[in-house]
């Protein structure tokens, strides 16, 4: 009689699974690119799990260890996740750059006093900073980031499999010094546009001045919109690279720590 074939994976395997899961899922849900109202919930589920598959098969067999006691395993999830939400906190802040790049110009633009529904955060945002934020996104698979965050990823699990324990100190550094140039990235990204329209604000001031019967809210506002969303368009179309390096700061932390 023929032996009945076994079907059932490897506990073991499974388990690395799951915490590769953890690891990915708080890493991906601490960035726009699966935290949008617009991904269901099946598709982040799914996707989540193909990713984990994928890298956990790719591991070395030598890599896996023996079933934990539930302690440990408990111990082993707090530690996935607190990894992945450390490595989502780099990729979160080139995110945010462009936030506070758009952000900056509504204000001097003046589209911050008409805000509309964002439906990426379904919050209430400036039309700019809506924009910069759906432009991250595209420009984050645009650029290839995805396939250098794939790479840096089963980077950091050959360098902290999934039972292994790991140490915060080897990516606080790097990742304070990334969180503390979030508002000089921003800044970088729309510098000559938001001079441009400082020019304007003093020449607007000089033309109140002389001209003090002059309607200057009224006059000023579409003024300071066109000429701003002119530099702007200017700005984008001729300094792609300035656009996009903001991106590469993604992995900045990574390449440090792992």
């Amino acid at each position: 009689m023929l032996p009945t074939p076994n079907f059932l994976p490897d506990p073991v395997l499974l388990l690395s699974v799951m915490l590769v899961s953890l690891r990915l899922a708080a890493m991906l849900l601490m960035t726009p690119i699966l935290a949008g109202a617009s991904v269901p919930a099946m598709v982040r589920v799914l996707l989540i799990f193909s990713l984990a598959i994928c890298l956990t098969l790719g591991l070395p067999a030598a890599q896996l260890s023996a079933i934990p006691d539930l302690g440990q395993l408990c111990v082993a999830a707090c530690m996935a996740l607190a990894l992945g939400a450390t490595m989502g906190l780099g990729m979160a802040v080139a995110f945010g750059a462009y936030s506070v790049g758009g952000r900056l110009l509504d204000v001097q633009i003046g589209f911050g006093i008409g805000q509309v529904f964002d439906p990426q955060t379904r919050r209430q945002l400036p039309i700019l900073t809506t924009l910069f934020n759906q432009l991250a996104i595209v420009l984050f698979f645009c650029t290839n980031a995805c396939h250098e965050m794939l790479r840096w990823l089963a980077l950091s699990l050959a360098q902290f499999p999934p039972l292994r324990p790991w140490s915060f100190a080897d990516l606080a550094p790097s990742l304070f010094k990334q969180v503390a140039g979030l508002f000089g990235l921003g800044f970088a990204l729309v510098a000559p546009v938001v001079l441009s329209l400082l020019l304007v604000e003093f020449s607007l001031g000089i033309l109140t001045r002389q001209l003090p019967q002059l309607q200057m809210f009224a006059f000023a506002l579409p003024l300071k919109i066109l000429l701003g969303l002119a530099a702007l368009a200017f700005w984008l179309g001729n300094s792609p690279g300035v656009i996009t390096n903001a991106m590469s700061s993604a992995f900045f932390g990574w390449k440090a720590g792992i």
